[in-house]
């Protein structure tokens, strides 16, 4: 599902943030990187969903390169940074179906889908409030859900679990397991720890 092989990203200052890493990850894997600040976590994970280009190697998902079919790729894929941005002018709602409308996903699968994942996450009694009266926890539950409605095969989250309680943490973590199970996809994500740990 996800080869990266001989990955190297050099930035204009020739600092050399990812150098040579080869991962692969197949459909059903549940994958974390752990790592302290500096390490290349982030952006080897801009590198995988398109928002940065490196110097060497290759990005492949389903079997697609990254720098040939970046549109391709990032049908297929959900990518949740660490701090997202959503239209606070929006509801939840109208966010939900903005999102889903990009992928281009059926009326009825869209509707289905919105339902499932916002009950869940109880989120459906605050759909038609607008954003910016949600607190961070809604904020990220509302991002959570934009980025599993349209079924994802590749599902990137940064500290996904950062401002979600308990209960919520909870519900993600068995939703990832069920897809998992199902092998319809894979999660990477990845926490800082200290500045002694062992880096890629």
């Amino acid at each position: 599902m996800l080869k990266i092989s001989n990955l190297t990203k050099i930035y204009k200052n020739q600092k050399k943030a990812v150098d040579n890493v080869t991962i692969n990850i197949e459909p059903g894997d549940i994958y974390g990187f752990i790592g302290h600040n500096g390490a290349g976590k982030t952006t080897t994970i801009k590198c995988i969903v398109g928002i940065l280009g490196f110097e060497e190697g290759e990005i492949l998902i389903d079997e697609m390169s990254i720098k040939d079919k970046p549109i391709e790729c990032k049908k297929i894929m959900a990518y949740i940074p660490d701090e997202a941005d959503v239209y606070e002018n929006l509801t939840g709602i109208q966010y939900l179906e903005f999102v889903a409308d990009i992928y281009g996903m059926d009326a009825n699968k869209k509707r289905e889908n919105i339902e499932k994942y916002s009950q869940l996450f109880e989120m459906k009694e605050n759909l038609s409030a607008v954003i910016s009266s949600y607190s961070h926890g809604m904020k990220q539950k509302l991002v959570l859900i934009s980025a599993l409605i349209h079924e994802p095969k590749l599902l990137v989250l940064d500290e996904p679990f950062v401002g979600l309680d308990p209960k919520a943490s909870h519900t993600l973590k068995q939703i990832m397991l069920e897809l998992c199970k199902n092998r319809r996809c894979y999660f990477l994500f990845y926490a800082c720890i200290g500045s002694g740990t062992k880096t890629m």
